[in-house]
């Protein structure tokens, strides 16, 4: 054994050497010299240049530790119902952060003198979103109204507040999630056992929740109109029988007024997180029917969908587009208009430019609209501002005067559609119509399921004919994977 001698890779051996040469280079250099860091000094470039930024931030982290604020360790009995109420605040927090891309947040702060979380009752805190289907922000308020908020009577201040907003709508959807720490345990033979049958939250904390509704209103800047702007309100309580609960009356009342109640543990959270899913992903026209509205709504509504008082007219040629923005005028012939009497509430005109006529300009669909200042009906040899036909001149004609025509920021366009004549429809659908098809949607039912549609993708509005004002019914309102509503 002691002859024994060792093959030698010259290969290795040199891999070897030179990873010690490079070792020994790195360990001659000044900079890993720097014995123990005993101070940092403080400068607007570790502050706020990108790079040192992030550096200084990390430093603090690493060396101030965690600090956290206004006793929250120092709990006792009496401040489990406090604990439960930051658990609520926090555990919505993360459920919404495990979709949705937390965009600001205001609970940790870092400072030179370290990381601070403040979370307490004289407190306010306020977590931002974004939606990334649709790019939708909506923000988690803790202890705190949004701005704009008041209680004219008494004062009011729920625990959690998540305020929605939606494209395509200036409304905010406000709700409230109270955090309650209290069960009754409906034992056998008692009032709460008879009326609902299984455990559940106590009847005041939902009476609470219907003041919270009622009590808190949104004023303009001017302040001269109040409108009640939170859509719901619920209750928070410790119970784990998520499925036991769906059966009970302040679960499904939620449905019905959207006043209720949610279990809410740390096992027990799925209710809610589908509850929060969904109010997320509604339509602004959802979101308003999920509250309790006045009575003649329904009446209202059909009232306002059925006040047609926008004309969408078809160009004859290019040249007619040219001659009307000039001379700020549209006219028709008055056989087209077969219900004289909505001359009378008509307020806008909108020009349809179709992809044969206008298609060499790029230019096709809806691009502009005006208001209308006068009408009148000629013969269309007194329209002096563009040649009649030869064998119109005695026709009557209706003129519309403009008063300034305004372009879209985005056109409506033919979808495969067109407009033979003209189409009547609301400056309510005229806003908010991509495609002409959807001009054709009248009743709040069908808007209702368009809009519903629309938040998850394009959509396809279809017609009994490919003229929009020809077509007598919709047939379906169909999103682009093909789901039909």
């Amino acid at each position: 054994m002691a002859n024994q001698t060792r093959l030698e890779d010259p290969i290795l051996a040199r891999k070897l050497s030179y990873i010690q040469t490079q070792l020994q280079r790195l360990l001659r250099l000044d900079f890993l010299n720097v014995g123990d860091m005993r101070q940092l000094s403080v400068s607007l470039v570790l502050q706020m240049a990108p790079g040192y930024r992030e550096v200084y931030r990390n430093y603090l982290l690493l060396m101030k530790g965690l600090s956290i604020q206004s006793d929250l360790f120092r709990l006792s009995m009496k401040d489990l119902a406090q604990l439960y109420e930051y658990w609520c605040f926090l555990k919505i927090h993360d459920l919404l952060s495990r979709k949705y891309e937390l965009l600001k947040q205001d609970i940790i702060k870092v400072n030179r003198t370290g990381i601070f979380v403040t979370l307490d009752k004289s407190q306010k805190a306020k977590m931002v979103y974004r939606n990334p289907r649709n790019g939708e922000i909506f923000s988690l308020y803790y202890n705190t109204l949004p701005s704009g908020e008041e209680t004219p009577t008494i004062a009011q201040r729920p625990d959690n507040v998540l305020t929605l907003k939606k494209n395509d709508s200036d409304a905010e959807y406000k709700y409230i999630f109270d955090a309650k720490y209290r069960l009754n345990p409906a034992y056998e033979d008692t009032p709460y056992r008879r009326t609902y049958g299984t455990p559940g939250p106590e009847e005041s904390d939902i009476n609470t929740m219907h003041r919270y509704r009622d009590a808190i209103v949104y004023s303009e800047a001017s302040g001269s109109e109040l409108e009640r702007s939170m859509f719901g309100a619920y209750v928070l309580f410790p119970y784990h029988d998520e499925e036991q609960f769906q059966e009970h009356k302040f679960y499904k009342s939620i449905e019905l007024i959207n006043v209720g109640a949610f279990p809410f543990l740390p096992n027990s959270t799925g209710l809610m997180e589908a509850f929060l899913d969904e109010i997320i992903m509604d339509s602004p026209e959802k979101a308003y029917e999920r509250s309790t509205r006045p009575r003649g709504t329904k009446d209202y509504y059909e009232n306002k969908l059925g006040g047609k008082n926008v004309l969408v007219g078809s160009l004859r040629e290019v040249k007619q587009l040219d001659e009307a923005l000039r001379d700020k005028f549209y006219h028709v012939p008055l056989a087209n208009i077969t219900d004289h009497k909505l001359l009378t509430q008509l307020e806008y005109v909108a020009l349809y430019q179709s992809k044969k006529k206008f298609e060499a300009r790029r230019e096709i669909g809806i691009h502009w609209y005006g208001r209308i200042v006068d009408w009148r009906v000629l013969r269309r040899g007194e329209i002096t501002e563009r040649p009649a036909r030869p064998g119109t001149e005695e026709q009557l004609y209706v003129k519309f005067t403009i008063g300034e025509w305004i372009k879209r920021n985005k056109p409506i366009v033919p979808g495969g559609r067109g407009i033979y004549t003209l189409l009547y429809t609301s400056k309510y659908m005229f806003n908010r119509a991509l495609e002409i098809a959807e001009l054709k949607l009248e009743t709040e039912e069908d808007l209702r399921k368009w809009r519903e549609q629309r938040r998850l993708g394009p959509v396809k509005v279809k017609l009994d004919h490919d003229q929009v004002d020809l077509a007598s019914r919709v047939l379906g309102i169909e999103s682009q994977g093909g789901h039909e509503m």
